[in-house]
Parts: structure tokens; C-alpha cells; sequence
């Protein structure tokens, strides 16, 4: 349940949810065999993920009824941009995914991008003139977002932060980055829960009972609590600039790594 929680407010907040999962599983000792919690970490994302769902069905949903024949052009355009961002991750990912988790999952690896990207929000680079989200967004910047993601592939960088900080750089205005980023989160995240969960039952491995509901449960909350951090996230943007999850990320970062000398 507190790995639930935890998800639910780091996935989309830009502070890392994979890095604070790591982290929390350092400090709580998680008892569970190695291999349930690799796939356990991810799956509950979809949990998250769901959570955008149901807060944009409207928006995503390109069969609504209600919707004129131009703005269902332009939700099945969006969704078109949403998958084109995803495919440069989608693709490293997938040839990394080994190399990733056996030398890039653990503390030190945390903190210091905690650290790195931390300071990132802290002096934004200049940004471009605004462009408008939604209709009039490019498949240039759509990709332009997909390539920060890959800074993602390491723990510590935050998927959320990756590219809600590449979007607003790129010209997208901060509540627009920050949507595009929530999309973007549903084709990314299915997928890699997809991998980590194909990987795991090819391997021979069976889940216990109490593995299925331990996931269930775990997925179940970072769903509900999506539903609030989202809504938060989104009213926060609209007033104040990332500087506040750069502080956050650097103290937390700089504690990890006092803790581990």
C-alpha cells in the first residue's frame, strides 16, 4: 500500500517515481523475491496511468459521440503525436532494458540524477516563443519531447520531469507540457509493463496469491491517488515554475548520498 502511495505521487510529480520506489525499497526492506518486485515496481504504474484515463477520457476518447467530425480528426492526431513520441524510448528500451536494470537500478545512481536534474529545473534554459498545445502542435516537438524521455531510461531522472521540462524548452507552455507528458505516460508505461511483465513469465516464473494481491493492491492505490496528484500538479503549474521540485530533488539527493558514504 505505501509503495501505492508513493507511486501515485511521484509518477507525475517530476521528482522520479522509479527512484523514490528504489529508494523506499532500500529503507523498507520490501520482502518479496527480486524478480516480483522488478515487474512490481512497474506495473503499478499502470495504476497512474489509468488515472489519466479517466480524467481525459473526453479529451482522448476519438470515438465520443458528442464530438464533430474536425475534433475527432484531432484527437486521433493527437493520439498520433502521443505514439511518435513514444517510439524513441520504446526503442532503447527495449535493447537497454538488461543493461539498465543491472547496472543503473541502485542508490548512487538515484541520488546523483536526483542532483543533476534537480539543478536543471533550478536554471531553465531560455525558452523558445510559446507555441499552442493541442491542434497546433508539431511532430517535431512531439519528437523533440520523445528524445527527452529517453533521459528517463535512468533511475533517478523522472519520465514526468524529463519531459515536462524538454516540452516547455521546446515552446510548449507549462500546463500544455505538462498533459502532453501525462499522454504521453499511457503507450510509454503499457509498454514497458508489458516487457518487464513478458520477461518475468518467460523466465518460468509464477505469481503467488499473495504476489496477485500485493500487485493489485499496490496498482489499485497509486490509482486513486493519481486522481487527486494530478488535478494538483496541473493547478500548480499554472502559477509557479518547476523551482520548487529542483530544491526538493537536490536536498533529497544530497541526503541519499550523505546516507551511503
Amino acid at each position: 500500500m505505501l509503495f501505492g502511495v508513493l507511486e501515485g505521487v511521484t509518477e507525475w510529480l517530476p521528482i522520479s517515481s522509479t527512484g523514490h520506489l528504489i529508494l523506499l525499497e532500500n529503507v523498507v526492506k520490501f520482502e518479496v523475491r527480486p524478480a516480483f518486485f522488478e515487474i512490481f515496481e512497474v506495473v503499478i504504474q499502470l495504476g497512474a496511468i489509468l488515472a489519466v484515463v479517466v480524467l481525459y477520457f473526453q479529451k482522448l476518447n476519438p470515438f465520443a459521440r458528442q464530438k464533430t467530425p474536425v475534433e475527432r480528426r484531432g484527437t486521433w492526431r493527437l493520439w498520433s503525436l502521443v505514439l511518435l513520441a513514444a517510439l524513441p524510448s520504446a526503442i532503447v528500451g527495449l535493447l537497454l532494458d538488461d543493461f539498465l536494470d543491472e547496472h543503473l537500478y541502485n542508490v548512487p545512481t538515484v541520488a546523483a540524477m536526483l542532483i543533476l536534474y534537480g539543478i536543471a529545473f533550478l536554471f531553465p534554459l531560455k525558452r523558445p516563443k510559446l507555441v499552442p498545445f493541442g491542434g497546433q502542435i508539431t511532430k517535431k516537438t512531439a519528437l523533440g519531447v520523445g528524445l527527452f524521455q529517453l533521459l528517463a531510461l535512468i533511475p533517478g531522472t523522472s519520465r514526468s520531469g524529463a519531459t515536462m521540462l524538454g516540452g516547455t524548452l521546446l515552446g510548449l507552455p507549462r500546463t500544455g507540457a505538462a498533459e502532453f507528458s501525462f499522454f504521453l505516460g499511457i503507450p510509454t508505461m503499457l509498454g514497458a509493463s508489458a516487457l518487464k511483465c513478458a520477461k518475468f513469465f518467460w523466465e518460468g516464473n509464477v505469481l503467488s496469491r499473495t504476489e496477485w494481491v500485493m500487485l493489485a493492491a499496490g496498482t489499485l492505490t497509486a490509482f486513486l491517488v493519481s486522481l487527486v496528484v494530478i488535478r494538483a500538479l496541473l493547478d500548480f503549474v499554472k502559477r509557479h515554475t518547476f523551482r520548487a521540485f529542483g530544491i526538493y530533488r537536490i536536498a533529497l539527493g544530497v541526503v541519499v548520498l550523505l546516507g551511503t558514504v
